[in-house]
């Protein structure tokens, strides 16, 4: 290593974020870069530890310390070669990855672990900064033509393998913009949007063709996608969100997040006033204590809410790890988002029993403390406590509790592929549907999870339809795949 007492001689700093008062009031990514000192110092913490708990915590398997070492060495170059070697979009990772590596990482027994993210995200601006990252279309093309339905992180992924394999590869999205999740849920305080068009031009340049505002099965027919091509990648994501029924629902103003998120980031330009949904003096309730909600947030702070309220039904999170959750698991703790630093109140064991209001509007959420207690059956139940209830003022609710499963009405009912006991579309091993020549990766395949898991899921499946196509295939295998 560069430094074999790197972990000793310095301590864990992260980026420097930008001051709240400043940040709040525009839409910019929040953190400032290190120098190129820090970063050489914050990767030397790296151990060289023999058994790299980092690349098992990875979904991808990044090749962890090998890069900490180069950036301990000054070695840019090849630490960008070793980063792509393992994520096409370190970018987007080094962003909004919530590090599971670091998690792993076998500091984090009894010290701050690596700050890998960072180093990541480090890395990789570097390499744009000095121009080694540019278009690398493949030097010959088999001939074969692949649809990938779909352009989030791990429809992307997807199509620049099977780019790189040498096939023709065409990327479907029914939305205007190229990016899914990237584009439309994020907001741009945490991934500015040209981050996101800077990797889909890079990949058009290398020869892969987008095509947005294509509903297949809708805009564009089944017929012709069985015509005109060899294979087919189903990578459009879990989609449907999950809803609160109880009474007043159908009150005006109440919204589900991505909605929320979507408008922001896309669509809030030629919308009438009624249609927009904007938190300005509004008193905002969002529920759902996850990193969606925590984007909620953000997003309601800088559009100027009278007040920022998060509930979760769940009970709070400790402040350290229990004993029935120790090193390498993901630690089970309370976490405070750039989000939670700015604003709002958050609160937890809450149960939402009604939503009422005036109008046809609603004006205020009906809640109640609870607790969990374990049934006969080992389960949980919801116990209510008495005299628990409370209202909060609520001029527009945000749901933000999760997804259910993809869309089904459409494109996946119209294939009849077979779908899974959650409603995901079921794969075999090859990660093939139920219809022979059709694949799927991502969150329509294995349901919501990371960023970092689609990209892996993307790349696995790649590597599946080029063997399929091929007879055997030359892509990385993820290695450990299996286990995500």
């Amino acid at each position: 290593m560069g430094k074999i007492t790197g972990f000793k001689d310095f301590k864990r700093q992260n980026f420097k974020r930008r001051n709240v008062d400043e940040r709040v009031n525009d839409w910019k990514e929040i953190y400032f870069p290190w120098t190129e000192k820090q970063a050489n110092q914050q990767a030397s913490r790296c151990m060289d530890c023999g058994v790299p708990f980092c690349n098992n915590g990875c979904p991808l398997g990044n090749l962890i310390p090998d890069w900490n070492d180069l950036v301990s060495k000054g070695d840019w170059k090849k630490a960008i070669n070793q980063l792509h070697a393992t994520n096409n979009f370190p970018e987007f990772t080094g962003r909004i990855c919530p590090a599971p590596c670091e998690a792993a990482c076998t500091l984090n027994i009894n010290a701050e672990p690596v700050a890998i993210e960072f180093v990541e995200k480090t890395i990789v601006e570097r390499a744009f900064s000095e121009g080694w990252i540019t278009p690398n279309p493949p030097d010959e093309r088999t001939g074969k033509t692949i649809a990938v339905i779909g352009s989030g992180p791990a429809g992307l992924a997807a199509a620049q393998q099977l780019n790189r394999a040498g096939h023709y590869v065409k990327v479907f999205e029914r939305d205007s913009v190229i990016g899914g999740l990237l584009a439309l849920g994020i907001p741009e305080f945490k991934l500015e949007k040209w981050v996101v068009k800077r990797r889909v031009d890079l990949m058009r340049d290398e020869g892969i063709e987008f095509l947005t505002n294509v509903n297949v099965g809708s805009n564009y027919s089944l017929s012709d996608l069985e015509k005109n091509f060899d294979a087919v990648c189903l990578a459009g994501g879990s989609t449907i969100p999950r809803n609160l029924e109880v009474e007043g629902r159908d009150l005006e103003g109440i919204h589900y997040a991505m909605d929320y998120l979507t408008q922001q980031n896309v669509y809030h330009k030629g919308l009438s006033k009624e249609e927009i949904i904007y938190a300005k003096d509004k008193h905002v309730v969002i529920l759902g204590g996850g990193d969606t909600g925590a984007d909620c947030l953000g997003t309601a702070t800088r559009q100027g809410a009278a007040s920022v309220t998060q509930l979760e039904l769940m009970s709070a999170p400790p402040e350290e790890r229990g004993k029935y959750n120790p090193w390498p698991e993901w630690p089970l703790v309370m976490r405070t988002s750039s989000a939670h630093e700015e604003n709002g109140k958050r609160d937890y064991s809450v149960l939402t029993k009604k939503l009422s209001g005036k109008d046809r509007k609603v004006e205020l959420l009906h809640g109640i403390k609870i607790n969990f207690e374990k049934n006969k059956n080992g389960g949980m139940d919801i116990k209510e406590i008495p005299n628990s209830e409370f209202t909060i003022k609520a001029d527009l609710v945000l749901l933000a509790m999760g997804f259910l499963h993809p869309q089904k009405k459409g494109l996946i009912e119209s294939l009849g592929v077979e779908l899974d006991g959650r409603g995901n579309v079921k794969t075999d091993s090859t990660m093939m549907t139920s219809k022979n020549g059709y694949f799927s990766c991502g969150d329509m395949n294995h349901g919501q999870s990371l960023v970092v898991r689609a990209i892996a899921s993307g790349r696995e499946c790649a590597r599946h339809i080029d063997s399929k196509l091929m007879g055997n295939s030359k892509l990385p295998k993820v290695r450990g795949y299996a286990r995500i």
